[in-house]
C-alpha cells in the first residue's frame, strides 16, 4: 500500500504524459524509488532538453537531459561552477550551518591540488597490487553464498565486497568496516527516506564519522607515509592543513564514490541480465564478453543519477537564458539513454560497440577518480561469478533507494539453484 500522499507507480507513469511540460519536476525522490522517472526524461529530451522547473522541494532548477548538452555544461567550468560556496554538487543544497567542502565541489586550482593528493590510489601500481586482493575477496564472498534458498544480493555480495575494498583503501579497522557502509548511506540520505529520520540525526552521525577518522589521521600524520588514503592526505601539502569540515567532506566523497557507485552497479548488473535473459545467455556462452559488459552495466545502471552546477553569470544556452545563481542539473541517467547517441539505450547490450561512450563517470575536469578501480572490481566479480555459477535468478523487483542522487537498491532477492552451481573451476 502507498501512503495517501504517495501516488502509485502507475499514477506517476500516467502523469508523465498528462502534465504540462512546465509542471514536470524530475527532482522528486519518489520517482526514483518507484522507477517511474523514465517517461519524464523521455519527454524532456524530446520537448524541452533544457528545462526549467520553477518549484520543487529543492527549489527551482534547470534540467539538462541530452548527452551533448551535458558534456557542454561539464566542459564550461567558468560559467557552470561546482564550488561548494554556491550550494554543492547535488540538487539539494548543502546546509549553511553544515558545509562540507570536497574536491569534487571545488573549482581549479584548489580542485586539482586536492585531487592530486589521492590520485596515486588509482595509479597503475596500486591497481596491480589491488587486483589479486579483490579477486581473493570476491572468491571468498561468492563461495559463502547459500545455494537453493533466497537471499539479498545487495547485502551478501554488493555491500560486502565494496565495503571490504573501501576498508583496504583507507586502511580502516577491519572489525568496524560496516560503519563505512552506514556513513555512506547517511551522507546522501534524505531525512524521512528510510536511512535517517531528521537532519539533526544525519549531522550527528557524520560528526561521529569525522571523530573516528580524526583518530586515524592523528596516527598517520605522525608516522611515515603509507599507501592508504588517510596517509596520502595527511602527508600532502595540499590537504595536510585542511579544516575538519574539509576533511569530512573529502572523506565522504571518497566513501560514497568508493561504495555506493560500485555496489549499485554490482546489483544493477545482475538485475539487468535477468531483465534481458538473451543477454544473460550470450554472457554464459561467451564469458570473454565481461570486459565489454562492465562499462555497459555502468551505463545502464548510472549509479549517480545527476550532478549539479551553479551558474556564475547570466548565460544563453540552447535558446534559454540561465541566470547567475541558477541551479543547473546534469541528469546523467537521461543522457545515458539519449536516443540520438545510444541506440536501443533502454536495453542492456553486453556486446555493444563503444560501450565506454557513457556519462556515468562524468566528463572533463571532474571525471570520476575511481573509474578504473570500479571497472576492475566489476570485471573481477563477474569473472568469478561465471566460474562458479550459471544463471542466478532474480526473484522479485528490487527495492530502490529514496534519492534523486544515488540511483541504487536496498534489496534484490535472488536464488542460486543447485543445478546452476559448477562443480569444478
Amino acid at each position: 500500500m502507498n501512503p495517501p500522499d504517495h501516488p502509485s507507480r502507475d499514477a506517476l507513469l500516467a502523469a508523465a504524459a498528462a502534465l504540462p511540460i512546465d509542471q514536470i519536476n524530475v527532482g522528486q525522490p519518489l520517482l526514483f524509488q518507484q522507477d517511474a522517472f523514465w517517461p519524464y526524461f523521455a519527454r524532456l529530451r524530446r520537448e524541452a532538453p533544457v528545462h526549467y522547473c520553477a518549484a520543487s522541494e529543492f527549489g527551482p532548477f534547470w534540467s539538462i537531459t541530452k548527452y551533448k548538452h551535458i558534456m557542454q555544461v561539464e566542459a564550461n567550468t567558468e560559467v557552470f561552477s561546482s564550488d561548494v560556496k554556491y550550494g554543492g554538487i547535488t540538487l539539494r543544497d548543502q546546509l549553511a550551518d553544515f558545509v562540507l567542502p570536497m574536491f569534487i565541489a571545488m573549482d581549479p586550482p584548489r580542485h586539482d591540488q586536492q585531487r592530486a593528493a589521492v590520485q596515486p590510489i588509482v595509479g597503475p601500481s596500486s591497481l596491480a597490487r589491488l587486483e589479486q586482493l579483490v579477486r581473493e575477496r570476491a572468491q571468498t564472498v561468492l563461495d559463502g553464498l547459500p545455494i537453493g534458498e533466497s537471499f539479498n544480493w545487495v547485502e551478501r555480495v554488493s555491500i560486502e565486497l565494496t565495503t571490504q575494498l573501501l576498508a583496504t583503501l583507507f586502511d580502516f579497522p577491519w572489525a568496524d568496516r560496516h560503519r563505512l557502509t552506514r556513513w555512506s548511506d547517511v551522507a546522501t540520505a534524505l531525512p524521512g527516506g528510510g536511512i535517517v529520520d531528521t537532519e539533526e540525526q544525519r549531522k550527528a552521525e557524520l560528526i561521529e564519522c569525522l571523530q573516528y577518522f580524526t583518530g586515524l589521521w592523528n596516527e598517520r600524520v605522525n608516522a611515515p607515509p603509507r599507501d592508504d588514503l588517510i596517509s596520502m592526505m595527511a602527508h600532502s601539502d595540499a590537504t595536510r592543513h585542511q579544516s575538519p569540515m574539509d576533511f569530512l567532506g573529502n572523506l565522504l566523497l571518497l566513501i560514497v564514490g568508493g561504495n555506493d557507485t560500485t555496489r549499485n552497479s554490482i546489483t544493477g548488473g545482475l538485475y539487468a541480465l535477468n531483465r534481458f535473459p538473451d543477454e544473460y545467455s550470450k554472457l554464459l556462452g561467451n564469458p570473454a564478453l565481461v570486459p565489454n559488459m562492465v562499462p555497459e552495466i555502468i551505463r545502464w545502471q548510472t549509479p549517480l543519477a545527476h550532478m549539479r552546477r551553479t551558474a556564475t553569470r547570466d548565460h544563453s544556452f540552447e535558446g534559454q537564458t540561465i541566470r547567475a545563481g541558477d541551479k543547473v542539473v546534469m541528469w546523467y541517467v537521461s543522457g545515458n539513454h539519449d536516443e540520438d547517441v545510444i541506440a536501443d539505450a533502454e536495453r542492456l547490450v553486453i556486446d555493444r560497440e563503444r560501450p565506454r561512450r557513457h556519462l556515468s563517470f562524468g566528463f572533463g575536469l571532474h571525471r570520476c577518480l575511481g573509474e578504473r578501480l570500479a571497472d576492475l572490481q566489476l570485471r573481477i566479480v563477474w569473472e568469478e561469478i561465471l566460474k562458479r555459477f550459471g544463471r542466478i535468478e532474480v526473484l522479485d523487483e528490487p527495492q530502490r533507494i529514496f534519492s534523486t542522487f544515488v540511483k541504487g537498491y536496498s534489496t534484490l532477492s535472488v536464488r542460486i539453484s543447485p543445478d546452476q552451481v559448477k562443480t569444478a573451476y
